[in-house]
């Protein structure tokens, strides 16, 4: 293995202080939020807040079980240990994790026209499980099922693995064997979600304003803005971290570039770890009174010091 030059050191120790900064902050907002929604089960009434739910417990999973083996590599400039069953786990995670959130997150953009404009329709048991909780359900168990035979039980060559790039290369098991299969994979698990996400968002975005404009009361901006906002948040973040990876890979398909394509293996493709990394974050100012209940919380902690420092003094 040849070790590596300069910038590519320096890359990787940048991309190391960037990513174990933001993850610890990360898990920390993501387990207080958990425990605001265990708290405030009335929170949880609403559907809105059900599949923030689902999405941010995807996350975490991703900030516990991918994002170290990430920072292990970005720290180490290699993969370690360098095995094939190492590889395929490190693939078969970051693969199911990438596609089920933004699946849920394409999923999510669809229903948010339902619960804005026609929400009386899942106030039925049978539409709520069926239009709601099952695509939600479709989201995460697809992606799991589909890696599974794709990744873990495909028999790949194991000279395949490239042990000095990130989740060992992309170019082995099914990527570079199956092209069907690739390509698949690349539209319907990667680009489609993407595309959903803008289609839903513009679309609601429209509906909302022509809405507004006709003063119809049945669908109240002000009543809904919280929960339009919400997806328009979250989806801008998918976009930000997914479309220039899709762009470059678009152009990597057409006119094949060894530049664009170091680019794209050095900068690009990361992009979409500030996924997980900054969504609780973004989470904090979108799930409603959590900020009051996490002031809450911290004066209910110095409340019990200033009582004692106070007696002592007396």
């Amino acid at each position: 293995m040849e070790p590596l030059g300069v910038s590519e050191r320096l890359i990787h120790r940048t991309k190391f202080i960037v990513a174990s900064s933001l993850e610890a902050p990360a898990i920390l907002f993501s387990l207080l939020i958990f425990v605001f929604f265990i708290t405030n089960r009335i929170h949880l009434q609403k559907l809105q807040h059900q599949a923030l739910l689902v999405l941010l417990i995807v996350n975490f999973i991703q900030l516990s079980i991918n994002m170290p083996m990430v920072i292990h590599f970005f720290r180490l400039g290699r993969i370690s240990p360098e095995t094939s069953t190492y590889c395929k786990l490190w693939m078969y995670v970051e693969s199911t994790l990438d596609c089920a959130s933004a699946s849920i997150v394409a999923i999510m953009s669809i229903q948010r026209h339902t619960l804005v404009f026609h929400f009386i329709t899942l106030r039925i048991r049978f539409n709520k499980y069926i239009y709601y909780y099952l695509p939600l359900l479709l989201g995460i168990t697809y992606p799991m099922i589909f890696y599974l035979a794709t990744v873990v039980f495909y028999p790949c060559d194991d000279t395949q693995w490239n042990f000095t790039l990130n989740m060992c290369g992309d170019k082995t098991c099914y990527l570079s064997n199956d092209q069907i299969l690739a390509t698949f994979d690349w539209i319907v698990n990667t680009g489609l979600p993407v595309v959903v996400i803008i289609i839903g968002n513009v679309a609601l975005i429209v509906r909302v304003i022509r809405q507004k404009l006709r003063r119809q009361q049945s669908v109240s901006w002000v009543k809904q803005r919280r929960m339009t906002l919400q997806l328009l948040s979250i989806s801008c973040l998918y976009l930000i971290a997914w479309l220039p990876s899709i762009i470059s890979g678009l152009m990597q398909q057409i006119v094949p570039s060894e530049s664009v394509y170091g680019i794209q293996e050095d900068y690009i493709s990361d992009l979409t770890y500030l996924i997980s990394l900054l969504l609780p974050w973004l989470c904090i100012g979108l799930v409603p009174d959590f900020k009051k209940w996490l002031l809450k919380q911290i004066r209910r902690i110095k409340r019990p010091s200033n009582t004692i420092g106070i007696g002592t003094m007396t």
